[in-house]
């Protein structure tokens, strides 16, 4: 039975982090340039339907498999049982399958890799030692999800090769990934509903332009060739005073403060301030999918009735 993470590593220190919100609509298009996962994406997904929800929804199970503790590998299972039916051909005739497990690991790829981005550009930044550990904790944390590790590099330098190699030779610039990019209509978030439409337009046009080119200096230089965006050096300048500003905004926040509510709860676990026992934080109602979605395998809609 694999072993979960805990408080003494580093994933647990950054991966639910509220800072990696920052890098989502990276981690997002990075995922879907893979064709198995854009297929996917365009094929099955309602996410451009319920941006917000989604995002929100997906943080718990996803920050779960690491911090739920003894409960961790239950919500890998879970995790993993939401890609069941995710399948089919896509447009070029090339069939895929959520489940691969090639396209399986590119998704948890990018989820480790978020790891160092948050702690290297958001949080004062780290070594190479801390990035070997990251590259040590993110296998032991894929191995939670009982999938094949054919995959999985063999170092962290081998990563570094596999990483090159699929953003210079596999993936692809394709309408999945365009999509999650086009945010400049998108919806109010949920959690504002005092906020007037007239008032959220502008403000949301002008964070969707902001943030877009935000996600732009997070990529690699191959990406930004692929996607066709220009980088120059005052946008690199631009992007490192804005990387600090928000390093120095978190060095305000409360440790506690600074976590997604399930990296929440297990931090108060992990030190007592919660029984071992007790049950997973999950999202809440305003995040659930539409009712006419709930009954499907695809969606994570919690069972609250056997919370405590």
């Amino acid at each position: 039975m694999p072993e979960p993470l805990g408080p003494d590593s580093l994933t647990w220190k950054y991966l639910g982090d509220w800072r990696g919100l920052l890098a989502a609509l990276w981690a997002g298009s990075m995922q879907n340039m893979h064709p198995g996962l854009g297929a996917g994406v365009e094929q099955h997904s309602r996410f451009f339907e319920e941006r917000w929800q989604r995002l929100f929804r997906s943080l718990y199970p996803i920050s779960g498999v690491v911090y739920d503790g003894p409960r961790a590998r239950r919500t890998a299972l879970e995790v993993r049982g939401y890609h069941d039916r995710i399948k089919g051909v896509d447009a070029q005739g090339r069939q895929y399958h959520a489940l691969d497990p090639d396209t399986y690991y590119w998704a948890h790829s990018t989820f480790f890799v978020s790891t160092i981005l948050i702690a290297e550009r958001f949080a004062g930044g780290i070594g190479e030692a801390e990035k070997r550990q990251l590259f040590d904790e993110h296998v032991q944390w894929y191995r939670m999800y009982g999938m094949s590790m054919r995959p999985v590099p063999d170092s962290w330098e081998d990563f570094q090769r596999y990483w090159k190699h699929m953003c210079a030779e596999v993936l692809e610039d394709n309408k999945a990934t365009r999509d999650v990019l086009d945010i400049a209509g998108i919806a109010r978030p949920p959690f504002l509903p005092w906020l007037p439409d007239p008032v959220w337009r502008p403000l949301g046009a002008l964070i969707a332009r902001n943030f877009v080119w935000f996600t732009i200096g997070l990529y690699d230089r191959e990406i930004r060739d692929l996607l066709g965006f220009t980088w120059t050096q005052r946008d690199a300048r631009r992007h490192r005073r804005a990387c600090r500003a928000v390093n120095a905004v978190f060095k305000l926040v409360p440790h506690d403060r600074r976590y997604h509510p399930r990296a929440r709860a297990g931090w108060r676990r992990a030190r007592g301030a919660a029984g071992a026992d007790a049950g997973p934080v999950d999202t809440p109602r305003r995040n659930l999918p539409p009712l006419s979605e709930r009954g499907k395998p695809e969606h994570y809609v919690p069972d609250r009735s056997d919370r405590p």
